[in-house]
């Protein structure tokens, strides 16, 4: 296993609730290194973090190690199986309620 692979496994594994399930895979093209990491879909907010600033925080880590053994190194946080997937945006209470539509009207009074 690579410095940068083992890196992004011992940081995880550090982060999560079930670090036997943290697995990575490294693979190597024209692009550079791609590491794919597998966790416990109960793990998930934990790496990724609020609005994604741990996983922001481990890629830029993980561009220090890479630039040290002179390689590009990227991560990809697979979704697992039977994840939440993105969260849809929920509707705002105005649109939900149609009062949307009644705004237009209620705004004549103001105009210039």
């Amino acid at each position: 296993m690579e410095k940068d692979q083992e890196f992004v496994e011992f940081v995880v594994k550090s982060l999560v609730d079930h670090p036997e399930a943290v697995k990575s895979d490294r693979t190597v093209d024209e692009m550079g290194v791609l590491i794919s990491l597998h966790l416990s879909p109960e793990d998930m907010g934990q790496v990724i973090g609020r609005q994604g600033q741990t996983a922001k925080a481990l890629r830029t880590l993980l561009r220090v190690v890479g630039a040290k053994h002179k390689a590009r190194v990227n991560l990809k946080i697979v979704e697992p199986e039977g994840g939440r997937g993105p969260n849809p945006r929920p509707q705002s209470a105005m649109a939900a309620s149609g009062a949307a539509e009644e705004a237009p009207d209620a705004m004549e009074d103001f105009k210039l």
